[in-house]
């Protein structure tokens, strides 16, 4: 905060409001969810300069993309007076329709996610994450049915249809929960659009539409494979387990046969994390036409496989052995229900809680 401004993007309930609060106490804030400070700032959006006075270094706006226009004189602020902003905000699309570009490099952009494993420490419970997500209000709720019931809804009437993304409700409800049986999975949009009934098109302004207000992150094929022609097409995954298998119509428990998907999904949600918070690199997945594949490839450096399974074989390995023929990376990791890590011809099958503990402590770089 000291050099730059900042926009603190991620979805609702993630914690950006508690994060302002606990990490610059005494701060002034403008919540726009307030209805009253939404309205006086939307009707003179310079009354944000005259309550603030020339001792003020640093201000919180809160959900800005519901009132784009006010960035006109946050930047006017940045420029004569030197005051630092964290904007915070759950939609892209709000943000980029209202002139975020007014900021170009006056504001950096970070992302917030659900919690993470480490964040949660003691309170971390894998089975628990993947059937709840880690949303913290509904990581920790007594009712996490009837919380992921309101989440859900919340997303669909505020987030999208609300903010004018798209009029067609019914549509669009049919779309996501489409959307979400393929969380994890390569797209094919026409499959898409038959299943829920808007043409392909149409398919590709939802997906877009669910990227800009966060809801999913894109999954880029890694193609620079040599021995094996790679597939090109990008998978999708939703910003949390909880939130996809709501929307699925699920609930994903410990030794059923969804708990594999879940689990995978769970370690996007680390890497993303991770790769935001930490290392900024680049995520992707490989899979050849002749039909092998590996999960996730961090940076430049790392082949990782997911699997819910305490009895990893040869067989579950296949996908990093044809990877590892190319002879790219550092290391390839088999992350599975193990106890004990061992080496197979070269690759690592690593019980899940020593990948994340090696993860975040840096040592996949």
């Amino acid at each position: 905060m000291a050099r730059k401004s900042h926009f603190l993007l991620g979805p609702r309930q993630t914690g950006k409001t508690t994060l302002i609060r606990d990490a610059l106490p005494g701060v002034r804030s403008y919540d726009l969810l307030d209805s009253r400070v939404f309205l006086e700032l939307s009707r003179s959006p310079q009354r944000l300069a005259e309550e603030l006075d020339d001792t003020t270094r640093i201000v919180a706006i809160d959900e800005i993309q519901r009132l784009p226009e006010l960035l006109n004189e946050v930047h006017r602020l940045i420029e004569s007076r030197g005051i630092h902003f964290l904007l915070t905000g759950s939609s892209a699309r709000g943000l980029r329709r209202g002139g975020v570009n007014l900021l170009g490099g006056r504001a950096r952009t970070k992302y917030l996610h659900p919690l993470t494993r480490s964040e949660l420490g003691a309170h971390f419970d894998l089975a628990r994450a993947v059937e709840r997500g880690t949303i913290p209000s509904i990581y920790f709720s007594d009712d996490p049915a009837a919380d992921l019931d309101a989440y859900a809804g919340t997303y669909l009437s505020q987030e999208v249809i609300a903010e004018g993304a798209t009029r067609n409700a019914p549509a669009f409800s049919r779309f996501l929960r489409v959307a979400a049986l393929c969380n994890g999975q390569i797209v094919n949009f026409t499959n898409i659009g038959n299943d829920a009934q808007v043409p392909r098109t149409t398919v590709y302004e939802y997906f877009e539409i669910l990227k800009d207000t966060l809801i999913i992150r894109e999954l880029p094929a890694w193609q620079q494979s040599t021995r094996r022609k790679p597939i090109t097409s990008s998978k999708y995954y939703f910003f949390d387990v909880g939130v996809a298998s709501k929307l699925q119509g699920r609930t994903i428990k410990a030794e059923t046969p969804e708990f594999g998907a879940g689990f995978e999904a769970y370690v996007m949600h680390e890497l993303t994390a991770y790769a935001d918070y930490q290392s900024a690199d680049d995520i992707r997945y490989w899979r050849s036409t002749s039909g092998f594949e590996v999960d996730f490839i961090l940076g430049d450096h790392t082949a990782i496989e997911i699997k819910a399974t305490r009895t990893v074989t040869n067989d579950h390995l296949k996908g990093l052995k044809a990877l590892a023929e190319e002879q790219r990376f550092q290391r390839y990791i088999c992350v599975a229900m193990v106890d004990r890590p061992r080496t197979v011809n070269g690759i690592t099958v690593m019980p899940w809680r020593h990948f994340f503990d090696a993860l975040w402590a840096g040592e996949y770089r």
